[in-house]
């Protein structure tokens, strides 16, 4: 069983227990105001494996399968699939963090969901695959180049971030995708010279 699938099953059991347990959720959920000792840090990752509804379970964890899978063949072939995991969970942590530090006096604030690990997982698809065509909304068939994707998804993300409105972690997406991409610049034995190469190979 790979890396990915493991990965969705855990997050969908935890993500359903949370929808049922109120107690579980509010254990695992980031809540930066209360995460004054580092006995409360571990929700710098419990986090990323709840979610807030079905649909946003659904849309991670579909992302995930998508980009997973290709990243797990592609770590593969550098001799160490287990990489991977290494690259999400980090993801989540690192995603988490500026949340924490920008939220810690707002009592108000929570966060939680995989889209700082996902993130990280599609940036580091993007330098591999800076040409594949990525969908919009991730619906099949209607997709941009992966290089302008990423470009626009940061772009959005930072503006989203700064303006501070809803309840979306647009701070998560940003700091992931950052993440994954430079994760995947140094785990690259060319350390760039392939991104450049891929860049350069437009078709």
């Amino acid at each position: 069983m790979s890396y990915t699938i493991i990965i969705i099953a855990i997050t969908v059991l935890v993500s359903l227990g949370a929808f049922n347990s109120i107690e579980l959720k509010h254990k695992l959920i980031l809540y930066p105001f209360g995460m004054n000792r580092p006995s409360e840090y571990y929700r710098l990752l419990s986090s990323g494996f709840i979610h807030e509804d079905i649909p946003h379970l659904a849309f991670n964890m579909y992302a995930l399968y998508i980009f997973g899978q290709n990243m797990e063949i592609q770590f593969a072939m550098l001799s160490f699939s287990w990489v991977f995991v290494i690259l999400y969970i980090t993801g989540i942590i690192v995603a988490s963090l500026p949340a924490m530090f920008k939220h810690r006096l707002h009592s108000y604030y929570s966060a939680l969901g995989a889209s700082g690990g996902v993130s990280a997982i599609i940036f580091a698809f993007i330098y591999y695959h800076p040409w594949s065509r990525i969908g919009m909304v991730l619906i099949p068939g209607i997709g941009i180049p992966a290089i302008v994707f990423a470009v626009l998804y940061l772009i959005y993300s930072a503006y989203s971030a700064r303006k501070g409105s809803g309840n979306i972690g647009h701070d998560a997406h940003f700091w992931g995708g950052v993440y994954g991409f430079v994760f995947a610049f140094f785990s690259d034995p060319t350390h760039g010279r392939l991104f450049i190469e891929q860049l350069q190979n437009f078709r």
